[in-house]
């Protein structure tokens, strides 16, 4: 026959973590049906909040309670008073020391607990169960699962013989010990019986410490194969650069003919360039004479004597 296995069982303590931590040399069985009725107690008093898990925390005579929820705000109600009642009813059933911790659940549309007690909760309002499974997997599969299967029980829709419905959506290996499987299942309460919800999501892949680590060498090697590359083809360009430079002659400076404009009375600008001479000989500048006296004027009368 087949062999089925609870998913979170079957990867507890490979990708999975303990719902319950603490160690007790004594009194073991009471300390566990102290577990057990913390989380009815938790279930059935804030079951419309969306309760998606439960961890406890036991050190040194202190109790830690974790709750995870899909409607934080329902819980811890106006200025703390709703958490506070909670509080002090949890006290009263353990009779110690007590903490308790809320933490939002960012995703409730891939959270298989959620999901099933969403289908539940459309079964007893009589919704269709075909368009409630069919609904939930479209939701969730928008929301990033890579895989879903649901499954329902029971007297659906009012039948008097008893029958199973599932859908499967995307794929979903229960065998694979590293792949993230959620599974959740709730009951809803007809008036014609009980319905059994179960829900199977597929969220990837977890990679353990050794797989890690092979993936993390393998990503060092491709990144120091891209580095070498790249500084190989800076080296070849800086050669060919230089090769190209050693190649050119050298230019020989040409002087420029600058030009300047000048303005003429009446006309426009008129080019130097284009109105001087091409080219004028130099010419060969005589050396001083000797300075002669000036010529004596006749008619001049320096002396104040006439001719």
């Amino acid at each position: 026959m087949g062999q089925k296995t609870h998913p979170y069982g079957l990867r507890l303590g490979y990708i999975k973590p303990w719902k319950a931590k603490w160690f007790a040399r004594k009194n073991l069985s009471g300390i566990l049906h102290e577990d057990l009725r913390i989380r009815d107690f938790v279930k059935k008093t804030l079951y419309t909040s969306g309760i998606a898990n439960i961890e406890i925390e036991r050190s040194s005579g202190r109790l830690r309670v974790r709750i995870f929820t899909a409607r934080p705000g329902v819980i811890i109600g106006r200025r703390g008073q709703e958490i506070d009642k909670v509080k002090d009813q949890l006290t009263a059933l353990t009779g110690g020391e007590l903490f308790l911790d809320i933490k939002e659940v960012k995703s409730p549309q891939t959270d298989a607990q959620l999901v099933a007690e969403n289908i539940a909760m459309q079964l007893e309002r009589r919704v269709n169960f075909r368009r409630a499974m069919k609904k939930a997997m479209q939701v969730a599969t928008q929301k990033g699962a890579l895989g879903i299967k649901v499954q329902c029980k029971g007297r659906l829709g009012g039948s008097e013989i008893a029958r199973e419905e599932k859908y499967h959506q995307g794929k979903l290996p229960l065998s694979t010990f590293r792949a993230d499987i959620d599974y959740g299942f709730a009951e809803s309460l007809t008036t014609y019986g009980k319905i059994g919800c179960k829900v199977w999501i597929y969220k990837g892949d977890i990679l353990v410490k050794k797989e890690a680590a092979e993936e993390r060498e393998e990503r060092e090697k491709r990144r120091t194969v891209a580095e070498a590359r790249q500084l190989q083809k800076e080296a070849s360009a800086e050669n060919v650069e230089g090769e190209l430079k050693a190649a050119k002659p050298k230019k020989q400076v040409s002087k420029v003919k600058t030009e300047t404009v000048v303005e003429t009375a009446g006309e426009g600008p008129v080019d130097e360039a284009t109105t001087a001479p091409l080219a004028t000989p130099a010419r060969e500048v005589a050396p001083p004479a000797e300075s002669a006296p000036p010529p004596i004027d006749p008619k001049s009368d320096t002396d104040g004597k006439g001719l």
